[in-house]
């Protein structure tokens, strides 16, 4: 049986899924982050005392963040699913700091909104696409629960981050009383997918696909892609994208510091996109799965290694800064749909992330892949 969101019951982070928007907020944007020598002071334009969590983790459960891999890049999956979730828990867990942006179901990216820039920027008649974000992230290495908020920062001029005003806090959950994901697939390596419901009045449903794939070379640096979906007529079509250019900041500390003016990244959004030459061809790689169509379990890890090839070409690709790539596509036959992200990396390596949705919006397969160019007919 497949699992089914058609009923999209807003919650956060979690398979189960439920949103608890603590300031208002217009789009919502992904962190990048560095640890500051020293801690900032924040102000924050917040009515609601953000969650604090009990447990901290320590600097030496993360500086154990290197695990063994073997010759496929990261993907190998552990031996019994409690080693997996706390290998992913130690990974996944920290302060992840950076920029978001919004983009359309074109790849054009959307401007802040007007109230939020600083008058120095339209003075200059500078736009202004990018959020500062943070994403303190906290996983339960022995229960299967991770939480994460999503806190977007309004945009200042030179280095007045050093007194950050906070302009919207989201607040996720998987797993617990306050899940709100319909579906979560993870890696040991940190990456996962998760799909999210919105709590949306409409005609149609809307629900979020979060990719979130780590640097198969550098595990403290991560993409997370947001597709936002919309099912009309039994067809599942993109609606915008969300990325989130993120680094590890350090352990767990719940926000309460921020990279500042040392941040090791920039604003992205409207720097070049990738280039379609470097994408059309062949690709293959090992790939790890995980099954939904024939699980009742929201939460699954990403086992079943094969290999996978795939030929790509322009149509229906969206080119994104930052070499990423995102698409929706029917599938040929049966009436399926496939959505991708990809992370393109030197001398053609790339991280992909596919998920295959069928007719009716049910989840039915989830997989992750280090892939490389390859020659036609190989």
């Amino acid at each position: 049986m497949a699992l089914a969101f058609n009923a999209l019951t807003p919650q956060t982070r979690a398979l189960g899924f439920s949103w608890r928007r603590l300031v208002p907020s217009q789009t919502q944007f992904s962190t990048w982050v560095c640890l500051p020598k020293k801690p900032i002071a924040q102000k924050t334009i917040s009515n609601s005392a953000a969650k604090t969590s009990d447990s901290i983790l320590s600097v030496s459960d993360v500086e154990s963040r290197q695990i063994e891999e073997d010759n496929t890049n990261g993907i190998t999956p552990t031996s019994t699913s409690t080693t997996a979730w706390m290998e992913f828990a130690k990974n996944v867990s920290g302060e992840w700091d950076g920029f978001g942006a919004e983009f359309s179901n074109e790849g054009i990216p959307i401007e802040l909104p007007e109230r939020v820039v600083p008058d120095a920027f339209r003075e200059w008649e500078v736009k202004v696409f990018d959020w500062q974000t943070q994403c303190p992230t906290l996983a339960d290495p022995k229960d299967n629960v991770v939480s994460y908020r999503l806190i977007k920062l309004l945009p200042t001029v030179g280095c007045e981050a050093d007194a950050a005003t906070r302009f919207s806090i989201d607040e996720r959950s998987v797993g617990g009383p306050d899940s709100g994901v319909s579906a979560f697939a993870y890696q040991p390596s940190g990456s996962y997918v998760a799909v999210w419901p919105i709590d949306e009045k409409g005609s149609h449903n809307l629900f979020e696909l979060e990719h979130c794939l780590i640097n198969p070379e550098d595990r403290e640096s991560r993409m997370r892609i947001i597709q936002i979906l919309r099912v009309e007529n039994e067809k599942i079509v993109l609606h915008s994208i969300r990325v989130f250019v993120e680094q590890w900041y350090g352990p767990f500390r719940n926000g309460d510091q921020l990279g500042g003016c040392a941040i090791r990244d920039s604003a992205f959004a409207s720097t070049p996109a990738l280039k379609a030459s470097d994408l059309v061809g062949v690709w293959q790689g090992p790939a790890v799965v995980a099954n939904f169509d024939s699980s009742q379990d929201f939460l699954q890890q990403l086992l079943d290694d094969r290999d996978r090839k795939s030929v790509r070409d322009e149509r229906d690709i969206i080119l994104l800064p930052k070499q990423l790539w995102c698409s929706v596509k029917a599938c040929e036959g049966g009436g399926d749909t496939l959505c991708e992200v990809g992370w393109l990396f030197n001398n053609g390596r790339a991280i992909t992330s596919e998920c295959t949705f069928s007719s009716k919006a049910t989840l039915k397969e989830v997989s992750i892949a280090c892939e490389t160019t390859a020659l036609e007919g190989t």
